[in-house]
């Protein structure tokens, strides 16, 4: 691979950052195994071809690939600060797939997935294109609103309480489009996907949080309010900066992002008296400067400083923010029971996890069948720490927040995702 070299700058050393490519069906969620993977570096073409095949779970190993310094990342730069790659894709009874401009950062991992097509006569070829992250490209900044939306405008707010949706509808363009298609995502995934577009996943764990909240709720306040269905369009939110956050379709996501925002799952940011969440509009505080609105690139800085994640939000959005939790969260079969599940627990929590992960293992063959007896034994501590290693998870044998929405999030998957379609 290459060395990378920007002109007019003292070049620093190229690092490492990891991929892996992760290859499920469209309709069914099951994983793709045998799959031949090509992944290539974009600023050389005719430069060496990485080839890969998934596993029994779909996926491959992870991959380490050269990137920019780290610098170019944590500190804002002029310099484009991850390397993109292309990853093609052939497998036996799929349509082919690309990926261009897969972001690659050093230290730390990407994650690629593809949703696999079954082949049919006549479909065309599969590419999809990533484009410039909102740090480094040039897009519209963000059209100011009121952060807490009036309460007595007839028709305006119709839900009763703060819900976490299991999909959102998202527009990929801004609300006049009426050409620009529209995406039903999972609303975990959707934040993942926000969070790897704006923010930089080598930045400290405070900032992330702070960025990771301020992205849900924001998501979370035009979900309440039914923000664009009370004006008539058919979707939850946009994928245009200048009225929401940016989404990219097929987009590659990070691990330690993916695990924060499974670890926050069902939080947004409050003030006290004011039920709805709040509309936390941000900027990335280089190009384009906000007051009273978080700055991305600002957030990150205070983070080196040492602030928490608690003190950055405060730091934009002033001392009455603080961090809220949903008491409902659709589209799980049932409510996390509150506590770890741990070898020696035992009881009808126990049973229903065990249940799910053997109708997940139906999907994924390498996750070992285990007796649903309501027994949290040795056999179903080992299921756990699979299932914990397939997903990308800390592999601990617990079941915590974290392990059962994940459990929860794929059981739902590999069991409905067909009728959905």
């Amino acid at each position: 691979m290459p060395e990378y070299e920007f002109e007019n700058t003292p070049r620093l050393p190229s690092e490492e950052g990891k991929l892996q490519v992760r290859l499920t069906e469209a309709r069914t969620m099951k994983p793709v195994p045998g799959a031949e993977i090509e992944i290539s570096y974009e600023g050389d073409p005719d430069g060496e071809i990485r080839r890969y095949t998934t596993d029994e779970s779909g996926m491959t190993e992870v991959i380490e690939l050269p990137a920019p310094a780290e610098q170019y990342s944590t500190q804002f730069s002029e310099e484009q600060p991850y390397a993109e790659y292309t990853i093609r894709v052939r497998a036996e009874g799929y349509e082919d797939a690309e990926v261009a401009g897969t972001e690659i950062l050093p230290d730390v991992t990407a994650i690629q997935e593809i949703r696999m097509q079954a082949a049919m006569p006549g479909e065309e070829f599969e590419r999809i294109v990533i484009g410039a992250h909102t740090l480094f490209g040039t897009y519209p900044p963000k059209i100011a609103e009121e952060e807490i939306k009036p309460v007595t405008e007839t028709g305006e707010i119709v839900l009763s309480r703060v819900v976490i949706p299991e999909y959102v509808i998202v527009h990929d363009g801004v609300p006049t489009d009426s050409s620009a298609q529209n995406y039903w995502v999972r609303f975990k995934d959707y934040i993942k996907n926000v969070a790897s577009s704006e923010i930089y996943a080598t930045w400290t764990d405070a900032a992330i949080r702070a960025n990771v909240l301020a992205i849900m709720s924001f998501v979370l306040n035009r979900v309440y309010t039914e923000w664009y269905r009370n004006k008539g369009y058919d979707f939850t939110i946009t994928s245009s900066t200048a009225f929401d956050q940016k989404w990219i379709q097929g987009r590659n996501i990070y691990q330690n992002i993916s695990d924060i925002v499974d670890e926050m799952y069902g939080n947004y940011l409050s003030r006290p008296n004011v039920k709805q969440p709040i509309l936390t509009q941000y900027c990335d505080g280089r190009r384009v400067t906000c007051p009273n609105w978080m700055s991305q690139w600002g957030s990150q800085s205070l983070g080196e400083r040492g602030y928490s994640t608690i003190e950055i939000l405060r730091y934009y959005y002033g001392d009455s923010m603080y961090i809220n939790t949903a008491v409902e969260i659709s589209g799980v079969p049932s409510s996390w029971p509150g506590y770890d599940l741990t070898e020696g627990a035992s009881g009808a929590k126990v049973q229903q996890m065990q249940e799910q992960l053997n109708v997940i293992g139906g999907s994924y063959p390498a996750l070992p069948k285990i007796a649903a007896d309501g027994i949290y034994g040795p056999a179903t501590r080992a299921a756990v720490e699979k299932f914990q290693s397939i997903f990308g998870l800390p592999v601990t044998g617990v079941v915590n927040y974290q392990t059962w929405y994940k459990i929860s999030e794929i059981y739902v998957g590999v069991s409905r995702i067909a009728e959905l379609s």
